[in-house]
């Protein structure tokens, strides 16, 4: 670009011309990386592999009666033509690879059909020949075959497409040394070299061109010549010119010179990648295999590379000693944090996870209606794993990148038996428990532990996501049916975007302090003057928009003000705004409390709704519920355990540094209320774990469930720093159905503590002591 500039190919000028040439040049040679010939194939380029995908169903001459057919270890994108094929009249049939000899048949064949399959699956690694289309012109030796142009000139009933985005990034594709190439081959160029996004390719045979089903929807720079008036257009000539619609991406294409080059410089040739990466997996897979907890059980179920031809993808979920599995999300955590990448999750491949994972499609439906996703936390649904960890390699893994794999593996994973053995507050506190409780106690009741607790300190977050804010020790603070007064009663938003912002993302908001004082919210951060807002509805100016909250849609009010959201953009150095909740309001503007909307009921014995969706009505912003009590007593033994092996390597973290209960940002802090009692003990740590019900004062809660912890409590609430701890260790010690855990959630009890319309308000103070049942 120092010495042409680039400009649009449908154009004459020396620029114009100039990037036409750079694109035409690296179709030849990505045709010759390919293995084949312009003579053979056609390579236009795309967007992406998926657009390439698409861009074939579309071309190809699906009839009625004939019938999209594709494999279970197709990609989303594929199963997506599905949705074409239908409009065509097609019928749709996934199958097994072993299946599609029969398929094919010509006694089984009615009308055109179209067979997708990948070259690898993007799931497992799992491979698949690529002589299908060969195997459809000896079943059709009356039509047509690419390399002789015998036969009736016309083409087999069954039209082939090749997924091999996957594929390609580590094997060479030689298509030139196939007997009869697929019709259709989408690639992607980053998968490949790297570099540049934003480019796919569709290779398309010569000889299938002539019987392309006509483009319904063409763009610029593909006609010759067009009527606006008139239903008539001539296109182009060449099949690259009259399939690329518009402008191509022509300065990534242009690098692409750039991507082969380095490429053929540091790895020679795809061959060599080929043999690297296979050596590669097979160490990474025996490594994986070998490791095993003491007790014998292995720690890796890896999902194929048994049997079959497999490429360098290995998919895999971890189980404790146990044979519980331990759940994805956590383990991408931890390997964030100790700088490892990896993918997990189903890989938008829902045919593979179906088979490894035994994911039925009633199990998914019935998911999506309980409001589980696709992408959300949620990756052990009752007992079972709804996602994988996949680890790839490449021409630049080398054993160093699978021995730190393996050694992070063994750190975190090895020996661990889940919370039962080594989170057992009997054995992690040598005091007796003075009582045995009925565990089906009625928690408006509670009864007698021999606990002694009080609360230590209450914390509300006015904003969601930003720092803290420890309620005065001598101000009683008002409980309401949503939780804590004003606790995340506002969230930050950015500019068009409906979902709030989040601390774990954007840890600056940590360095934003709220504080309530005299009807006002006071802001304060960093080399910033503080900011006050008015509580008072008639002083805030509103406006009704909506957000998303853990998947549930809610109706928000932004504030309009120049002044805050200048302020919030320019501590935070994102376009943003305040947003509060309705109810929010409703307090500010009266002393009656509306009775919330009870939670739904459970619609499946074994798996229950997303306790976030099923009771948003009754919470503010929080994420999953009312309010979040910790105790000191398990703070302080995940500091112990930080300083027993803190970890020497750790230059992120502030060594030394002690980690209280703030950092896991409760609303309640408490701890045992005194010593040498006759009848009373301590709290002993994680003892909350126990806990069904709390009453404080004329207030009662229900222990809904242990809190699952992110990141988040890795964010320094005083520097935004990110650290590993306390994370990192809480994600070896203390685990819950393989969900990293610690502290406890509180739902209020309504008719115990008497919300009503004109009910007196309840309120919580440091010093007050608590009942607690098991």
């Amino acid at each position: 670009m120092l010495t042409t500039i680039p400009a649009n190919p449908h154009s004459n000028h020396p620029g114009s011309q100039w990037t036409r040439d750079k694109i035409e040049q690296v179709r030849d040679r990505l045709l010759g990386f390919f293995g084949t010939t312009s003579r053979d194939y056609a390579l236009v380029f795309t967007a992406n592999a998926t657009a390439a995908i698409r861009l074939a169903g579309e071309l190809t001459p699906m009839s009625k009666g004939g019938t999209f057919c594709y494999t279970s270890s197709a990609h989303t994108s594929v199963v997506g033509l599905r949705g074409i094929a239908a409009e065509l009249g097609a019928a749709v049939r996934p199958a097994e690879f072993g299946d599609l000899d029969d398929i094919i048949r010509p006694e089984h064949t009615n009308g055109v059909s179209l067979v997708a399959y990948p070259a690898q699956c993007n799931f497992s690694g799992e491979r698949f020949p690529w002589d299908v289309a060969d195997k459809v012109v000896r079943r059709f030796p009356a039509n047509a075959d690419a390399s002789g142009g015998k036969g009736d000139d016309t083409h087999p009933p069954w039209w082939v497409l090749v997924d091999a985005a996957a594929y390609a990034s580590s094997s060479p594709l030689n298509l030139g040394a196939l007997h009869t190439g697929p019709d259709f081959v989408a690639v992607s160029m980053y998968k490949i070299f790297g570099a540049p996004t934003g480019v796919g390719a569709l290779l398309v045979r010569r000889s299938s061109i002539p019987f392309l089903r006509s483009k319904r929807f063409f763009g610029g720079g593909t006609v010759n010549m067009i009527s606006y008036d008139h239903m008539w257009q001539e296109f182009r000539a060449e099949i690259e010119a009259r399939l690329e619609d518009g402008t191509v991406n022509f300065q990534a294409i242009a690098s692409l010179r750039h991507a082969l080059d380095a490429h053929a410089r540091n790895f020679g040739s795809m061959a060599r990648v080929k043999q690297h990466a296979s050596n590669i997996t097979r160490y990474a897979v025996s490594s994986l295999k070998s490791l095993s907890h003491d007790n014998g059980r292995p720690l890796c179920t890896i999902y194929g590379h048994c049997g079959a031809e497999f490429g360098p993808t290995v998919a895999l979920n971890l189980r404790d000693t146990n044979g519980g599995y331990i759940g994805h999300i956590e383990v991408e955590r931890l390997a964030v944090m100790s700088g490892i990448a990896m993918r997990t999750g189903r890989f938008c491949n829902p045919g593979a996870a179906r088979r490894w994972l035994d994911l039925t499609t009633p199990d998914l439906i019935r998911y999506a209606s309980l409001g589980y996703t696709c992408g959300d936390d949620n990756d052990i649904i009752a007992g079972k794993p709804v996602g994988a960890i996949r680890i790839s390699f490449g021409a630049m893994t080398s054993r160093e990148d699978i021995d730190r794999f393996v050694a992070f593996l063994v750190r975190h994973f090895h020996n661990y038996a889940g919370l039962q053995e080594s989170a057992n507050p009997n054995t992690l506190n040598s005091a007796p428990v003075a009582t045995r409780i009925d565990k089906c106690a009625n928690p408006g009741r509670p009864l007698s532990t021999g606990l002694q607790v009080t609360v230590d300190q209450v914390v509300i977050y006015p904003i969601k996501s930003c720092h803290g804010w420890s309620v005065p020790s001598d101000t009683p603070w008002e409980i309401t049916p949503s939780g804590l007064r004003y606790d995340r009663s506002f969230v930050i938003m950015r500019e068009n975007s409906t979902i709030p912002m989040q601390q774990k993302r954007y840890p600056r908001m940590a360095l934003i302090r709220p504080c309530i004082a005299d009807r006002q919210l006071v802001l304060n951060a960093p080399d910033h003057e503080s900011l006050v807002i008015s509580l008072d509805p008639a002083q805030l100016c509103l406006e009704t928009t909506q957000s998303m909250v853990c998947g549930s849609r809610m109706q928000t009010y932004r504030v309009l003000s120049n002044e805050i959201s200048t302020w919030l953009t320019s501590v935070l150095c994102v376009e943003c705004y305040l947003a509060c909740d309705p109810r929010l309001l409703l307090l500010l503007a009266s002393d009656e409390h509306l009775s919330p909307t009870p939670p739904s009921s459970p619609t499946d014995s074994q798996l229950n709704p997303r306790p976030d969706i099923a009771k948003r009505s009754d919470m503010s912003f929080a994420n999953e519920s009312q309010i979040l009590l910790v105790t000191l007593e398990s703070a302080q033994r995940v500091s112990d355990w930080i300083a027993e092996e803190q970890d020497t390597d750790d230059s992120t973290a502030a060594v030394g540094k002690p980690f209280g209960p703030l950092q896991y940002r409760p609303n309640i802090v408490v701890k045992s209320a005194s010593h040498g009692t006759r009848h009373a003990r301590e709290i002993m740590p994680f003892e909350e774990l126990k806990w069904t019900g709390v009453a404080i004062g004329n207030s009662h809660f229900q222990v809904s469930g242990p809190c699952r912890r992110c990141q988040m409590i890795a964010i320094d609430q005083d520097s935004a720093q990110s650290l590993k701890e306390p994370y990192s260790t809480l994600a070896r010690k203390m685990r819950v159905d393989g969900k990293v855990v610690f502290g406890v959630y509180l739902d209020i009890v309504e008719e115990a503590t008497g919300f009503t319309r004109k009910a007196s308000a309840s309120f919580i103070q440091p010093g007050m002591l608590l009942d607690v049942s098991l």
